[in-house]
């Protein structure tokens, strides 16, 4: 869709799981990462009155949750319904203007609708999204977006259109990505548990920088499990590896592993995902769905996912 074109335009980027590296990924630690079948939409089409843009985001359930008129091209705040939602889309916006002066020029206005197909408070990218679905509309480069705005390691970015699980990495600050062939043989016997405790990624970061500096020896470690990771070919390898992971972490910043605050007496192995302590964990084990899913709700944890339901 050119810039002053009035043709609908649409496209979706898909959410993510960071399966192993997290938090050392941001020094340069190869991770592995998850493409997942949940995402969000973006939407627009032209409107008739020229330097102006509506902006309507839904939930899942296609309600809308965040409301906002701007006025074009300095995005100028009309109305708005969350000033600081405002505040975060409009930086993206202005990130994506830096790149491209024509983009939102105010010669058209635009009336545009983002959906999420998944709950927001799952925590599998409704920023990631939104920043690589606008930088493919405004035709700018979406690390560049994220690393002015949001920050982080970029791997969300990765995967926002990526056609398969891929490995990351970020070396010299240069987002480097590899497809790999991760589709294991015991998928089945793997499981997402939604905690259901939202944890801030920014705080875990910093907690992140205060107890781990730059330390190779560390980084190497993170790195050669995440290969080890993906050619694993039984699921008692996969699991010691995610328990090696899950050790690594916790004595690097001093913190309880979630399987012992919740899961101590689980048959598997349970491995937090990105932001340790909250959003989904992963859960090994070789006892059927059924047994797997009764465990985690007795537990009072009722959202539990098969690998298909989360990666199909």
């Amino acid at each position: 869709m050119s810039e002053h074109s009035t043709d609908v335009f649409e496209t979706r980027a898909k959410g993510k799981l960071l399966l192993s590296g997290e938090y050392f990924v941001l020094d340069g630690a190869l991770a592995l990462a998850l493409p997942v079948r949940f995402g969000q939409t973006l939407h627009l089409e032209g409107w008739k009155e020229p330097g102006c843009m509506s902006w309507s985001s839904k939930n899942e359930n296609g309600i809308p949750w965040y409301l906002a008129e701007f006025e074009l091209p300095g995005l100028d705040i009309l109305t708005d319904t969350d000033r600081r939602i405002t505040e975060n889309l409009t930086a993206i916006l202005k990130a994506c203007q830096t790149q491209n002066p024509a983009f939102l020029d105010g010669a058209c206005g635009y009336k545009v609708y983002t959906q999420n197909d998944f709950p927001r408070s799952w925590g599998l990218g409704t920023s990631s999204t939104l920043i690589a679905a606008v930088a493919r509309w405004a035709k700018v480069d979406p690390y560049r977006v994220l690393f002015e705005t949001m920050g982080g390691s970029g791997y969300d970015i990765a995967c926002a259109y990526a056609e398969s699980p891929l490995t990351y990495q970020l070396l010299d600050g240069v987002p480097i990505t590899q497809p790999v062939d991760f589709q294991p043989v015991f998928r089945n016997n793997l499981f997402f548990v939604y905690l259901d405790k939202k944890q801030d990624s920014r705080a875990g970061i910093q907690r992140y920088r205060t107890q781990v500096k730059g330390n190779a020896a560390l980084l190497e470690q993170v790195s050669d499990l995440t290969l080890r990771m993906v050619q694993a070919d039984s699921l008692a390898e996969f699991e010691q590896l995610m328990d090696a992971h899950e050790r690594l972490v916790q004595s690097a910043l001093d913190l309880p592993r979630v399987q012992e605050l919740h899961f101590s007496d689980y048959w598997g192995t349970v491995k937090s995902l990105g932001a340790w302590g909250g959003d989904f964990v992963l859960a090994a084990g070789e006892r059927s769905a059924e047994e797997t899913r009764a465990y985690f709700e007795g537990k009072g944890f009722g959202t539990v996912l098969a690998w298909g339901e989360m990666v199909g």
